[in-house]
């Protein structure tokens, strides 16, 4: 199969061909959906075998006159020579995602795959090849945010975004060496007291020019780049640190939660990341828990299962994030050593209105009442909310009712205000005083 050096002629050749005959040239840019859990769950040994099957099969696809390279990794790119209409090049995406939808056998094992597609079209969205696959890599990514297993054509929209993804990328490379990151701190609630019993640390990024940047802007795209791993280290260094800070200020000890990325948790040191923190910062292991969600665990379940362990060997409590969202099996739930379930903030905002919400919100605090854990509902936000959870008598609640995640300097101010008088905490009284 041609490489990208070779891709390169064979793409200038073609253009300068339908440049003297007023034709077009496409390109479609590949990219495997799931070809990092195959090489890190079974080796890149069988991960090389399972490309080289990927592209005997691709090649069967295609067409002859077609030009078919390995650009890189887990990228492919087709030139397409000829009829470059809307319809024909979406046929040929079609086929090709088609022709997928049947499983690779590699060695004794069976994979199924699929494939991000991005289309770029000379010269209509550039006259140079390297811009043209760019354009086409930008499209593939777009196809790759809707969901995967799909393919989108390349827009002047999709190169501005583009840009602005990098520009953000470079920005955030920098973030951590220029001390821009920042760990704000939502209450949680216990039900029955009122009282606050801990509190999530959640990372915001403080950008000089552009101001306090959420989360959801910037995590997946360091989650995607591998710079989520050094990020989670210095938000737990920093959550042990501030925990320990607050206690010696006089502060009632509260558990804290940080959060856990996808990578962090396959990340090989993990476990021992976390002894060394905790020993460096003399962080009560008992007051410190961490949040993985289930996609997390479903991946390689056994291996999950043996990292957790791992983890709450050293004292460590473990929370189920975002729960009733990943599809977990309850054989595997009560084999997790976790403490509690944290119910996904879009059920609890549809549980007063909707019933399904609630049927499912319902299941879950039961649920972990038979399993013997506590179950945190996120995104309190209205009275309804408390109402719909003190009926079902939910352990935790945590959301802007109470209050929104403040940064450390306030959290001192909080928990005197959480003693004073307050119309949730009058509903707690009253509700629990009738039970």
């Amino acid at each position: 199969m041609p490489n990208r050096r070779l891709l390169q002629d064979r793409l200038i050749h073609a253009i300068a061909g339908a440049e003297r005959y007023s034709a077009k040239v496409a390109i479609l840019f590949l990219d495997l959906d799931n070809f990092k859990k195959i090489n890190d769950s079974m080796g890149h040994g069988l991960g090389d075998r399972f490309l080289k099957s990927v592209s005997e099969r691709l090649n069967s696809i295609i067409r002859d006159s077609d030009t078919l390279a390995r650009f890189g990794g887990d990228e492919f790119v087709v030139i397409l020579e000829g009829s470059c209409k809307i319809d024909d090049l979406s046929s040929s995406c079609q086929r090709i995602l088609e022709g997928f939808e049947e499983p690779i056998p590699v060695d004794e094992h069976v994979f199924f795959t699929s494939f991000s597609i991005g289309i770029s079209v000379y010269p209509d969205d550039s006259k140079d090849p390297e811009e043209l696959l760019r354009c086409a890599d930008s499209a593939m990514y777009q196809a790759k945010a809707q969901g995967g297993s799909g393919y989108c054509f390349f827009t002047a929209d999709l190169n501005s975004r583009t840009r602005e993804r990098l520009l953000l990328e470079t920005h955030l490379r920098k973030a951590l060496e220029r001390d821009q990151l920042r760990l704000h701190y939502q209450p949680q609630i216990d039900l029955f007291s009122g009282k606050m019993v801990g509190m999530e640390a959640l990372m915001r990024w403080a950008h000089p020019e552009w101001g306090m940047i959420s989360p959801g802007e910037f995590i997946p795209l360091a989650e995607e780049t591998g710079m989520i791993v050094a990020f989670g280290e210095w938000a737990l260094r920093t959550a042990c640190k501030q925990g320990v800070d607050w206690q010696k200020k006089g502060h009632p000890a509260v558990r804290v939660s940080v959060n856990i990325s996808a990578r962090q948790f396959r990340h090989g040191k993990l476990v021992q990341t976390i002894s060394e923190i905790l020993r460096e910062t003399g962080f009560e292991p008992g007051l410190l828990e961490l949040e993985i969600t289930e996609s997390m665990v479903m991946d390689n379940v056994e291996e999950a299962i043996l990292t957790m362990e791992k983890i709450t060997s050293l004292g460590v409590n473990l929370a189920i994030d975002d729960f009733g969202t990943g599809y977990s099996s309850l054989q595997y739930l009560q084999r997790f050593p976790v403490r509690r379930l944290k119910i996904d903030r879009s059920f609890i905002q549809g549980s007063a209105d909707d019933p399904h919400h609630a049927a499912i919100t319902s299941a879950v605090i039961a649920l972990s009442k038979t399993l013997d854990m506590k179950v945190v509902a996120e995104g309190v936000e209205m009275m309804k909310h408390l109402d719909f959870l003190l009926t079902r008598e939910c352990d935790l609640g945590q959301g802007y009712l109470f209050a929104p995640p403040l940064p450390p300097e306030e959290i001192s101010q909080a928990l005197r205000d959480f003693e004073g008088n307050h119309e949730w905490k009058s509903r707690i009284e009253q509700v629990n005083n009738t039970r």
